[in-house]
């Protein structure tokens, strides 16, 4: 298959991905069939995830290589079964005769999910909600999935693998699941940023794709490469074309001590800050997995430093994530709670 992205003179991702019989193949050829206006994508499962509260569609095959993947058992190897845009906009309209909350498109994120259920199902279990429970749902809104208990919003997520190299596929299978639900899901697109050229982005804007969770890996160049494989210019530009072209957006990083620490959290920050302070953003602790099995997570210190370095470039929507990676006592866990709880 021919990628897209030289057309637009640029350079294909890191995206050979291995076969069932051991061999290496570009992810577009192995893992996505374009065929007479038909298309099909390698899905390893979908379902209703935690602590999103929404149903993620897990891609096979990514234009990335990154050294902490945590689905690079179905991103970076050919995994899943073959859907159609149509078998997948059915599976859509059969969640959505079962959504247990209506988002506002400007909520159509991740990042929105956490101020609504601490997915502990004590409302469900114990019949009585938890001390820190935000007390916005009621206990018939939440319901139970595969990854636990939380509510199940009106939105439909493209995760795991990032093939937005190809836009073509997304507008269409978008196109499909808006028409199959009368509008009644959001689209977003979790994604590494590196196929979301303006050009890429208009195709996908009049495709009626709505928000996008951009995971912005490192500021530094250089890192980045020896990260994921790719360059980064096209992910720090993408931030205000997306905004630009009024798409919903929220934006996360990580905190991997060695290669992504507090100095490019402050630039991180203060790009977003300078296009626009409100857009959502969470800074992750990472944990050891995949090629960085042997590295260190970061500290609450750490963590802390970071968070404070970015509030005080501006921004506005700032969250920690992946809380028992570096809060490992109730007084930091309660540390956490008391700093972020006016968010």
């Amino acid at each position: 298959m021919h990628c897209p992205l030289l057309d637009q003179g640029m350079k294909p991702g890191k995206c050979l991905t291995s076969t069932s019989t051991g061999d290496l193949k570009k992810a577009c050829e192995v893992t996505l069939k374009i065929e007479n206006g038909n298309c099909k994508r390698l899905i390893k499962s979908i379902h209703l995830s935690r602590p999103e509260d929404y149903l993620s569609i897990y891609q096979s095959g990514c234009n990335h290589d990154c050294l902490k993947c945590h689905s690079a058992d179905f991103s970076k190897k050919v995994n899943g079964n073959w859907f159609s845009n149509d078998s997948i906009a059915k599976i859509a309209a059969e969640y959505s005769s079962y959504v247990t909350v209506t988002e506002p498109r400007s909520r159509a994120t991740m990042w929105h999910a956490d101020d609504l259920c601490l997915h502990c199902g004590s409302c469900i279990t114990y019949g009585k909600r938890s001390p820190q429970c935000p007390n916005k749902l009621e206990p018939s809104q939440v319901v139970l999935s595969p990854q636990g208990f939380g509510p199940a919003r009106n939105i439909v997520a493209f995760t795991g693998g990032d093939l937005t190299c190809n836009p073509d596929y997304y507008a269409r299978v978008s196109e499909r699941i808006k028409e199959h639900t009368n509008g009644k899901l959001w689209v977003l697109i979790e994604t590494n940023g590196y196929a979301l050229t303006r050009q890429n982005l208009e195709v996908l804007k009049a495709s009626q794709v709505d928000s996008y969770w951009l995971d912005i890996k490192a500021y530094d160049n250089k890192v980045y490469k020896k990260l994921c494989g790719t360059s980064n210019t096209t992910v720090l530009e993408s931030v205000k074309h997306i905004v630009d072209l009024e798409f919903t957006l929220e934006v996360l990083t990580l905190f991997i001590p060695g290669y992504v620490e507090t100095d490019q959290h402050i630039q991180i920050a203060r790009l977003i800050a300078n296009i626009n302070p409100d857009i959502p953003t969470s800074l992750l602790a990472f944990f050891p997995t995949y090629k960085l099995a042997n590295n260190r997570p970061p500290t609450f210190d750490e963590m802390l430093t970071s968070y404070s370095a970015m509030k005080g470039e501006g921004i506005k929507n700032l969250r920690l994530g992946n809380l028992g990676v570096f809060a490992k006592t109730p007084e930091e866990q309660l540390k956490i709670y008391e700093l972020q709880k006016n968010e």
